[in-house]
């Protein structure tokens, strides 16, 4: 994707934004009253809501790109390819659990399994671990963790599901995607990465490239925390709860809501779990289960960056089945263990 088409996409990104307040101001048009922006009682929940979020993010976000960058520029590619064995569900098994051994968040991810299917990983097992890598590894575990330490049932089925998740959608690609839907090689070449991978040189130092590469990461990836962050704030803070209560509880409109939240915010695997906590007692458990799952899985970065491997007609078959799977996973995880 060139410059300007990315552009391109940051302004049609505006656009959704601008219709859906346009829309949100027509049935509501109290939101228009000073009351409603000036109440100090409500800024004051905005601060306080916005600082807690991210001050309890950053850490884990630092932690991400450090362990990420590190792994980027010290481990070779031929070491995950000697972990995956030739046996289909076996592969798929172990790919869905590299993740604990290389915890890389998606950004960092894909571009890695791209060079691995070019050297004949197979595409099911690259699927897999494009799909689980971001969430079973225990930076992001750990986050989990610290975000619901009153609730470590989220934190056990967050886990589950993104295997059993992973672990279907690559199964259906194993029998069912016959044809190679990578793009040629020509087509990779041409397509630039909306994050740029620093590439090690004579020049300079293994290390030092660590560093610049997580220092990009981290800017690449706090602008979508503090997003992220001041929109779970507001929305905590400006819209009526008795609102939020009829969305949040409703069986499948929550869960709607939470995989566009997450989708548009594109937050890292690594902070989505803070944003998530916010809503506890707004939102249904499975719709928080469901946004922990769907975002590591396909944001809008993560499209983009899905398009400059595979063509587009594969990038929406995985996003179609995302969406029929995470919900009705988390929904049954609520069923048979809450």
């Amino acid at each position: 994707m060139n410059q300007k088409s990315l552009l391109s996409w940051r302004m049609e990104y505006t656009y959704i934004i601008a219709l859906a307040l346009i829309v949100g101001i027509g049935l509501h048009p109290e939101w228009l009253s000073t009351e409603v922006w000036f109440n100090s009682a409500r800024i004051s929940t905005f601060k306080t809501m916005l600082i807690s979020i991210v001050l309890e993010t950053l850490p884990f976000l630092l932690l991400g790109v450090a362990v990420s960058s590190l792994m980027h520029v010290f481990i070779p590619e031929a070491w995950i390819r000697r972990f995956i064995p030739k046996n289909p569900l076996l592969g798929i098994l172990i790919a869905c659990l590299l993740g604990i051994l290389f915890p890389v968040c998606e950004c960092g991810l894909i571009p890695v399994v791209r060079r691995l299917m070019a050297k004949g990983m197979p595409l099911y097992v690259g699927v897999a671990f494009i799909l689980a890598g971001p969430i079973v590894n225990p930076i992001v575990y750990s986050a989990t963790y610290v975000a619901f330490r009153n609730r470590l049932e989220m934190v056990n089925a967050r886990m589950g599901l993104a295997v059993v998740v992973a672990l279907i959608i690559a199964l259906i690609v194993y029998f069912f995607v016959k044809s190679n839907p990578m793009k040629t090689a020509e087509d990779t070449m041409n397509a630039s990465n909306p994050l740029k991978v620093l590439r090690v040189t004579k020049k300079t130092g293994k290390f030092s490239e660590a560093i610049r590469h997580a220092g990009g990461e981290f800017f690449d990836m706090g602008k979508y925390v503090i997003f992220g962050s001041i929109l779970a704030a507001l929305i905590q803070s400006f819209i009526p709860r008795s609102e939020l209560l009829v969305v949040g509880q409703g069986e499948y409109t929550s869960h709607l809501f939470m995989m566009g939240f997450a989708f548009f915010l594109s937050l890292c695997s690594t902070s989505d779990a803070f944003v998530a906590s916010s809503f506890l007692g707004t939102f249904s458990a499975s719709s928080l289960l469901t946004f922990m799952v769907f975002g590591p899985m396909i944001d809008m970065k993560g499209t983009l960056m899905l398009l400059s491997i595979f063509k587009a007609r594969f990038v929406v078959l995985i996003i179609a089945l995302l969406v029929i799977i995470v919900p009705v996973g988390s929904m049954l995880v609520q069923k048979l263990f809450w």
